[in-house]
């Protein structure tokens, strides 16, 4: 819902083939997961990631290449989706153990009734930002009165963006609003449109660096925005007592810490298999995530959650801010 698609995209013509090997590998898995009095069907686990393969996913692979999750007891698959929508609704139909999802998506999705559970964080500050141009005319929010501004998904963008306005003294009517199709980059480039709200600031800036017309970012958390999670962990809210979930949430934070502690050791952990994301754009993104990931995955800050959760009630995203506990949980930790 939230992810762009201007990053390294799947063709169209993939998506057809990318759904019949997810659910392959959810037919395979499904029996495994569920035969009783087996050992396999304790520490099997499927992980369906929130869209391709990035480097927002780093601590997943390099727990998994560094052997984290299989002494965890855990054999872990990682699927990525060919819908980004999919995972969450997935494991809220009980058709796989966790999702990587987005914290404003949480908020709505349980709002309308998916039983879903945040419980660890993988990315843990927004990547959303506002762009415009380094050496354009747009030096403040304020300066984009009665200026272009692109978007790719409705809702939640608006309403990121309205806030920010309104921090400066203006509304949406003071602007114009342009969809322009995931195409974040180079409708700013081109001249299409003078602003975009949805860029991600660890790809979209370098992409715009890489092809020499730099931009700069307004932090959505900078300008009226409560603070959220970017990628979070979901499961199903009837499964949250199952151990295999706490045992995957302290191998992604041992993978964590050896990704911090050796950035260059665990890039090439996770180049591994996905030897087509070794160039300039994934280098610069890895480079730019690696302050943001959860040092400690499994903790809550529940004040954060709530707070967030009235300004998306504040805003009409939700019907109203629920107790925590509704959607997000700290797990216990194992004896």
């Amino acid at each position: 819902m939230f992810r762009k698609l201007t990053r390294i995209h799947p063709e169209k013509a993939g998506k057809s083939r990318l759904r019949r090997l997810i659910a392959a590998a959810l037919a395979t898995l499904l029996p495994a997961l569920t035969a009783p009095g087996t050992a396999a069907a304790q520490d099997r686990l499927t992980i369906l990631l929130d869209w391709f393969v990035n480097p927002d996913h780093a601590p997943l692979f390099v727990a998994q290449e560094a052997g984290y999750f299989k002494d965890a007891g855990l054999e872990v698959e990682l699927i990525a989706p060919a819908d980004p929508n999919d995972p969450p609704k997935l494991v809220a139909a009980g058709k796989a153990d966790v999702a990587i999802s987005y914290q404003p998506q949480l908020h709505i999705q349980v709002d309308q009734g998916l039983p879903l559970r945040r419980i660890g964080t993988l990315v843990s500050t927004p990547l959303n930002s506002l762009v415009v141009m380094a050496d354009g005319p747009i030096k403040s929010i304020a300066d984009l009165k009665g200026r272009k501004i692109g978007f790719s998904v409705g809702g939640f963008e608006d309403v990121l963006l309205k806030a920010m306005l309104e921090r400066h003294g203006l509304s949406l009517k003071d602007v114009e609003l342009i969809n322009v199709n995931f195409s974040l980059s180079p409708s700013i480039i081109s001249g299409q449109v003078d602003a975009v709200i949805g860029a991600f600031r660890n790809f979209e800036l370098n992409q715009m660096d890489i092809v020499g017309k730099p931009g700069r970012a307004f932090y959505i958390e900078e300008e009226g925005v409560p603070s959220y999670d970017e990628l979070i962990l979901v499961a199903h809210a009837d499964k949250l007592s199952d151990p295999r979930l706490r045992r995957l949430i302290d191998a992604i934070e041992q993978g964590t810490q050896f990704l911090i502690n050796h950035p260059e050791e665990s890039w090439k952990m996770f180049l591994k298999g996905h030897g087509d994301l070794d160039d300039e754009l994934n280098r610069r993104a890895w480079r730019d995530t690696l302050p943001r990931f959860a040092l400690r995955p499994a903790a809550l800050d529940g004040g954060r959650y709530a707070r967030f959760a009235k300004f998306l009630a504040r805003h009409g995203m939700i019907k109203s801010a629920r107790a925590v506990s509704d959607y997000a949980i700290e797990l216990a930790p194992l004896d």
